[in-house]
C-alpha cells in the first residue's frame, strides 16, 4: 500500500468507493525476507537488518489528507478492539481504512535448514518448493482508553501503543490528524478510532449509478441506441 501499490490507495480514497481496507502493518516485506518496508519506522532494525535510514510513511495521516471518510487503527493482538472496528467500517457509507500493526513471523530460511527454499528444491519430488513458518506463542494485549501500553514483540523488539482517549473527537478531521501527528512525534502509536465522517457518500452516491445490479440490467439498459448517443452528444458540444 504505502510502495507499488500507494497509486491506486490514493485514488481509491478521493474518490470515496464503498469498501473497507485494511493494512496488515508489519513494517517489512516478509514473503521476501525481511527488508525494511515504506511503513517502518526511522531507526527500527528487522531481527537482521541494520536501522532504516528512512522516515516512514504513515498510512493513516496520508488517508485523512486524501479526504477518507473512516480512518482507525489498531494491534492485531488487541481483538476486543480490532473487531468493533471492523465492524463499524463494515457499516461506514464510503472509504474506510483500518491500519493494522501486525508483528511479523520470521521465515526460516537460512543455510542449514532442512525447511529452506534451496534444502527443499533439492529433496523435493512432486509437492515442490516448501516453505516453514516457526509457531509462534500470539501476543495479546488489553488497556484503557486515553493509556499506553508497551508490547514485545517476538523478536524482542518493543512497540508503544497509544489508545485513543474517549475524549479525542473522532468527527474532527484537523484534531485527528493533530493526534496523528503528536504521537507520532513521541514514538507512540496511536489507536481507536480517529476520524469518521458522519455524512459521507460513496462514489455510487456521487456518480448516482444504477443501484441494481450490473447482471440484472437488460441489453436494452446497457445499450439506450443510437438516439440516446446523439443526445449525450449533442450536451457536450
Amino acid at each position: 500500500t504505502a510502495a507499488i501499490g500507494m497509486g491506486q490507495f490514493a485514488h481509491v480514497v478521493r474518490r470515496s468507493l464503498n469498501m473497507v481496507y485494511i493494512v496488515m502493518n508489519n513494517g517489512v516485506y516478509g514473503l521476501t525476507k525481511g527488508q525494511d518496508s515504506a511503513t517502518a519506522d526511522k531507526g527500527s532494525a528487522s531481527k537482521k537488518g541494520d536501522p532504516n535510514l528512512f522516515n516512514s510513511i504513515d498510512l493513516c495521516s496520508m488517508a485523512l489528507q486524501l479526504g477518507a471518510t473512516f480512518v482507525a487503527r489498531s494491534f492485531s493482538g488487541d481483538k476486543a478492539q480490532l473487531v468493533p472496528l471492523i465492524k463499524a467500517a463494515m457499516t461506514h457509507r464510503g472509504f474506510a481504512l483500518i491500519d493494522v500493526v501486525s508483528p511479523c513471523v520470521t521465515f526460516n530460511n537460512n543455510p542449514g535448514s532442512t525447511k529452506s527454499y534451496e534444502y527443499v528444491r533439492e529433496h523435493a519430488e512432486a509437492t515442490g518448493s516448501i516453505d516453514f513458518v516457526p509457531i509462534m506463542q500470539e501476543i495479546t494485549t488489553s488497556y484503557h482508553a486515553g493509556t499506553t501500553q508497551e508490547v514485545t514483540m517476538h523478536d524482542g523488539s518493543v512497540i508503544c501503543l497509544h489508545k485513543v482517549s474517549e475524549s479525542l473527537d473522532p468527527f474532527d478531521r484537523r484534531s485527528a490528524m493533530v493526534a496523528l501527528e503528536d504521537h507520532r512525534s513521541d514514538g507512540s502509536i496511536l489507536t481507536g478510532l480517529i476520524y469518521m465522517d458522519k455524512n459521507a457518500h460513496d462514489l455510487h452516491e456521487m456518480l448516482e449509478t444504477s443501484q441494481r445490479p450490473l447482471n440484472e440490467l437488460e441489453e436494452a439498459d446497457l445499450c439506450p441506441g443510437n438516439r440516446m448517443l446523439v443526445n449525450i452528444n449533442a450536451s457536450l458540444r
